[in-house]
């Protein structure tokens, strides 16, 4: 499935640089002052997987293909992009497209690199964004509004969809966000949500881009950035974008060294997709033929045959059962045929859910 990334924030905080970091490609154009970046930049990535690596390494198999992840570098959003201010009404319907939105918050001091404040203040910066994501929100959901108002004099059924409407309109008026609306699990607001693409309803991340020597400690703009995300109930990641913008062309083992030297464990990208995952409540199974093995990524929940339908059609049409082995028992055995032979492959049926990890073999018919 396809999965898209926002990467939004005010402009030169280090969204292209950042982009850059985690796509580990030159593709955005970086410069010191605001709106380098006017069309979005897109990249797909491979999505990093220990387990594939193993896998590909122990049957030597010709080909790896890793899951994939889409991100989109989103031009500089300033106070008033909602009523277009900054192109603001364009940028904001690049994000409605995205699945989940990295909020990349600036963290680092640095007098060569410009700002659109007087001076570093994350909590500031964030409430601007917020505010305007909240007002494009308003705006859209009270047309919605007016269009119900309407449309529930012929079917009341659509009563219960305005009176959510209404709900959330009063909500972003008092400056939260949708995902922190108390009827959020209601099947009204979802069918809301689903049709709006809400901004504030997506899921978020907040990426703090600090300085090198930032790593290592919080200083108090980080500090700050985790406050606001304990509040918020948000995910906090912590990168150098230009320490890992200059890694790009590193082998691996050379960028953990360099990571580790300046304080961090684990790579932004590594980092950003691993709470993606679980934020989008998403898994990766393993399929493997003569020719490769391979990475997919399907929801939480999903069922063999459903999963068997995200590599072709006609699998999950002609589904007959799924022979499973988890991925780290494939491993200890080798083989499948050894591992067939401890009784460690299991035979799934249609009403099997797909667990992280395994490695599925579909049998089918058409």
């Amino acid at each position: 499935m396809a999965v898209k990334i926002g990467i939004v924030g005010l402009p030169n905080v280090g969204k292209s640089t950042t982009f850059n970091a985690l796509t580990r490609a030159q593709h955005a154009e970086t410069a010191n002052y605001p709106f380098c970046t006017i069309k979005p930049n897109r990249a797909v990535v491979p999505v990093p997987d220990a387990r594939l690596e193993r896998l590909y390494a122990a049957t030597g198999r010709p080909n790896k293909i890793h899951a994939t992840i889409e991100f989109v570098d989103i031009a500089g959003l300033v106070k008033g992009a909602s009523k277009g201010e900054g192109l603001g009404n364009q940028f904001l319907g690049n994000i409605r497209d995205t699945d989940l939105i990295v909020h990349l918050v600036r963290c680092f001091e640095d007098p060569n690199v410009a700002h659109v404040a007087a001076e570093i203040d994350p909590e500031a910066d964030i409430a601007v964004i917020d505010l305007e994501l909240i007002l494009a929100d308003l705006e859209q959901l009270q047309r919605k509004i007016e269009r119900l108002e309407s449309m529930v004099k012929g079917d009341k059924r659509l009563l219960p969809v305005l009176e959510t409407a209404r709900s959330l309109a009063t909500h972003l008026d008092s400056g939260q966000r949708a995902a922190a609306f108390p009827e959020a699990d209601s099947d009204a607001f979802r069918s809301l949500n689903q049709e709006l693409r809400l901004l504030t309803g997506k899921p978020t991340i907040y990426v703090a881009n600090v300085g090198e020597d930032g790593l290592a400690v919080d200083d108090a703009h980080m500090q700050a950035v985790r406050a606001i995300a304990a509040r918020e109930g948000v995910s906090v990641v912590k990168l150098c974008a230009q320490l890992e913008e200059a890694m790009i062309d590193l082998e691996e083992s050379e960028r953990a060294e360099m990571l580790a030297l300046a304080g961090a464990e684990q790579s932004g990208l590594e980092q950003v997709i691993r709470l993606a995952y679980t934020k989008l409540g998403l898994i990766s199974f393993f399929t493997m033929n003569d020719s490769e093995v391979r990475a997919w990524t399907v929801p939480e929940g999903m069922r063999a045959p459903q999963a068997a339908g995200v590599i072709h059609t006609d699998f999950e049409r002609g589904f007959i059962r799924a022979e499973v082995i988890p991925a780290d028992t494939f491993l200890e055995h080798g083989t499948s045929s050894a591992a067939k032979a401890a009784g460690a492959m299991r035979l799934e049926g249609k009403e099997y859910v797909v667990q992280d990890g395994d490695l599925i073999y579909f049998r089918f018919n058409v």
